[in-house]
């Protein structure tokens, strides 16, 4: 009897382990979407092929022509910019922000980022393909 238990006990977990597995690419959080703000379409390519090429990004959108108002150093600032909307793992934020502050032009560049909630499943799958989990 306790031997029937444990190998049932051990079929239960192994089978809710395959679930989790199989489901954790569509669960709330498991992506995000990082913005960064870039001065020029030179820049908004080299940090977007950079982020693919290491795996940081599944997709970069360059989104040009917007404008930007701030406040820099005491003063309102006014410039014209591009966005760059980068699809990832949340548990890869921290390497691509290291890795764009590293490659960015500005002295204090914007990376931010948002949790995907939900998304279309064959979409996520495809993203957690090619971003894989942080070591």
């Amino acid at each position: 009897m306790i031997f029937k238990n444990i190998i049932i006990t051990t079929i239960v977990l192994s089978l809710r382990r395959s679930f989790s597995m199989a489901t954790n690419s569509s669960l709330p959080g498991t992506f995000s979407v990082a913005y960064v703000t870039v001065p020029n379409e030179e820049l908004a390519k080299t940090l977007a092929k950079g982020l693919v090429r290491e795996k940081l990004a599944a997709c970069v959108n360059i989104i040009p022509r917007i404008t930007s108002i701030y406040e820099w150093k005491g003063e309102i600032q006014e410039d014209n910019e591009l966005l760059l909307m980068i699809k990832t793992r949340t548990s890869r934020v921290d390497e691509l922000t290291k890795f764009v502050r590293e490659n960015h032009s500005y002295e204090v560049c914007e990376v931010i980022s948002l949790p995907i909630e939900k998304g279309n499943p064959p979409y996520l799958k495809w993203l957690g393909e090619i971003v894989h989990e942080s070591q």
